[in-house]
Order: structure tokens, then C-alpha cells, then sequence
């Protein structure tokens, strides 16, 4: 059965924020799958990220995620959902994915410190290669893309039930 909702996106693309409005306008549930893991390993993001590095969070985000079974719901995901293939499988199976698309300038701007978000970034990477990076894997993995530049929260959400109908 697939009613639910996932975002995926850049950090700061708003997947939080729309996504608790969203549930909230459907009468759906939201899940944060970033608490999700914060909840079952007892740490912050970032503490993950140091302890366990990035290629270990990512294997723990994809296990995560891979067993995240809810129903009328609408998921936000990290931003590095998107390389976990089991994961992203199991959420087309369960739900519609909808990538909030922003250019990298407004995203520049929305990002504060990247280590302290919890953003999985490889050492000496700049975010502009890591937006190059994950762009390709958010486009594969839409079913709805939202381009969320310059429009703000209520736009997005007609946007986004406009496609879903």
C-alpha cells in the first residue's frame, strides 16, 4: 500500500519543516527519520558521523531506514538518504517520494555549520560537490519533483498537493 508521503532533498531544502505542515494538512503522522536514528543509537547526528564515519552512518541510516514501516505518514529523510539503495527501494514501495529541489545559491545561504547539522560531507569536500554529488540520486529516486526556489511554505504545499492528485 503506498500512502505515504517521503521527502528527500538537500539539508536545509525544508523537508522538516514541509513535512510537519503536510502531515498536519492531510491528517497524516510525521516521521523524521534523522530522529528516528538520533532515538535508537542514543546519539546526535554528528556524534554518529564522527564515531562510525561517513561510509559507517551511512550503512546505519540505510538499516534505519530500510525498517521504517508506518502508514499515513509523511517522511522527512536526511539528505544523505538517498545512498542507502535498500532504503530508497523500500520507500518507493511504501510511499510517493517528493524531492524539494533548490538551487545551490539559496541553499548556501540556508545552511548554517554543516558538522553541527549532522551533514555527511567526505573530508576536504566543498557542499558545492557534494549538491553536484546528490543531485543524479534525488532525480532517480522522485516520483515528484518541487522546485522550492524562492517560494515559500504555503507554495510548496500546493505544489506538492497539486502533484499528488
Amino acid at each position: 500500500m503506498k500512502n505515504n508521503i517521503i521527502l528527500i532533498g538537500m539539508p536545509g531544502c525544508g523537508k522538516s519543516t514541509v513535512g510537519v505542515v503536510l502531515a498536519k494538512k492531510l491528517g497524516f503522522q510525521f516521521v523524521d527519520s534523522d530522529l528516528v536514528i538520533q532515538e535508537q543509537s542514543g546519539k546526535l547526528l554528528y556524534q554518529l558521523i564522527e564515531e562510525l564515519g561517513e561510509a559507517g552512518f551511512l550503512v546505519l541510516e540505510n538499516q534505519i531506514n530500510t525498517k521504517i514501516c508506518v502508514d499515513k505518514s509523511v517522511i522527512a529523510t536526511g539528505g544523505s538518504a538517498v545512498y542507502g539503495a535498500e532504503a530508497m527501494r523500500h520507500f518507493k514501495e511504501t510511499g510517493t517520494v517528493v524531492y524539494l529541489k533548490l538551487p545551490f545559491e539559496e541553499l548556501e545561504v540556508r545552511l548554517g555549520d554543516l558538522h553541527k547539522r549532522g551533514v555527511v560531507i567526505k573530508e576536504g569536500s566543498s557542499l558545492r560537490e557534494l549538491y553536484e554529488e546528490r543531485i543524479p540520486l534525488y532525480e532517480k529516486y522522485a516520483d515528484i519533483t518541487v522546485d522550492c526556489s524562492g517560494i515559500d511554505l504555503r507554495n510548496v504545499m500546493e505544489k506538492i498537493a497539486e502533484e499528488l492528485e
